[in-house]
């Protein structure tokens, strides 16, 4: 099996080289790409150093069986070919193929098999904060068809990317020695601060990672579900946070959806607030799973659901769902 990173320098990349070593994936040869600025650079994979090479239109990807992509969609889209002429499977990580019809659109908890159409060598990775909602809202579909989803969301500063962490991190040094915080990453100050702007905005109002949550849960559940979204920055390093509002077809009781939650593939259940367990982000960075917690009756709707839900963002929001699809690919092949 061979295995290439594009974009390996970046906080997805180092992720994909971490995730790939826990969840020790067949790798006889390991190349990792990046921009003329990382190459050169090494990073480390099981003991072995390798180097960063120039990602380039080339023959480098000759023999390739599985390539995961994360630099970006002008990047994705400008090298596809080249990544994919030898018969690679490109796993991308960027909106660049996300609503493609010959483009599937990926979370193996809900769609695995839509892996396995690939007319183009290309499979597209959800959105993050998709990605952590479907994998909760398989668990309610499967009981009850859901007609609607109300959701807003705390992103980390993860989600734009390891200089957006820093900022982040560095902001809150910068304050507590009575500095004025550098602003570079966000449009504002994040540090002691919320920004309902995710991503731009668009000539609906919402924002392109709003409407992204719209358009991809719909692709992927292959459902006609409404869905709107409400995203937000927050000054957390890592780990989105969600809180969902669900209609559906027919009434669910809470204990229902607690069945059907703790049971779902990729979901763990932490709902006991006698006890003030719910999922928290500073607890479940680094963590797999999507955690599901705070499950209540909506009070305005006999057909509603409201719950709370938390996962990595850089693991299972990007690098560990990549991960998963190129698993499901090899169990099937076998």
């Amino acid at each position: 099996m061979k295995v290439a990173i594009v974009g390996a320098s970046g906080a997805v990349g180092q992720e994909f080289l971490r995730v790939l070593d826990e969840q020790n994936f067949p790798i006889d040869e390991l190349l990792l790409f990046g921009s003329s600025r990382s190459a050169g650079t090494t990073c480390k994979f099981k003991g072995k150093e390798i180097t960063i090479k120039e990602l380039q239109h080339n023959d480098d990807f000759k023999g390739v069986d599985i390539a995961f992509t994360s630099a970006g969609a002008g990047t994705s889209v400008a090298f596809a070919d080249t990544i994919t002429k030898y018969g690679a499977i490109m796993i991308d990580n960027s909106s660049a193929f996300r609503m493609d019809a010959d483009v599937p659109l990926v979370v193996p908890e809900v769609n695995a098999a839509d892996a396995l159409n690939t007319p183009r060598n290309i499979i597209a990775n959800p959105n993050c904060t998709t990605i952590q909602m479907v994998v909760a809202l398989k668990a309610i579909e499967n009981l009850s068809h859901i007609k609607r989803v109300h959701v807003s969301t705390y992103q980390a500063a993860s989600g734009a990317g390891a200089t957006a962490m820093a900022e982040l991190e560095n902001q809150y040094r910068q304050i507590v020695a009575g500095e004025e915080p550098t602003v570079a990453k966000f449009a504002y100050q994040l540090a002691f601060n919320l920004i309902p702007h995710v991503d731009v905005f668009l000539d609906n109002g919402y924002t392109k990672e709003e409407m992204k949550m719209y358009n991809e849960t719909r692709k992927i559940m292959h459902s006609d579900v409404e869905v709107s979204a409400t995203c937000v920055r927050v000054p957390v390093m890592r780990a989105h946070s969600e809180s969902i509002w669900v209609e559906t077809e027919s009434p669910l009781t809470v204990e229902q959806a607690r069945t059907a939650f703790a049971s779902a593939p990729g979901v763990v259940l932490m709902d006991n607030p006698e006890k003030k367990e719910y999922p928290m982000p500073l607890f479940l960075a680094g963590k797999d799973p999507v955690y599901v917690g705070r499950i209540r009756k909506d009070l305005t709707n006999p057909c509603g659901l409201t719950f709370w839900c938390v996962s990595d963002q850089i693991k299972k929001g990007a690098a560990l769902n990549a991960v998963q699809i190129a698993q499901y690919l090899i169990a099937k092949k076998k």
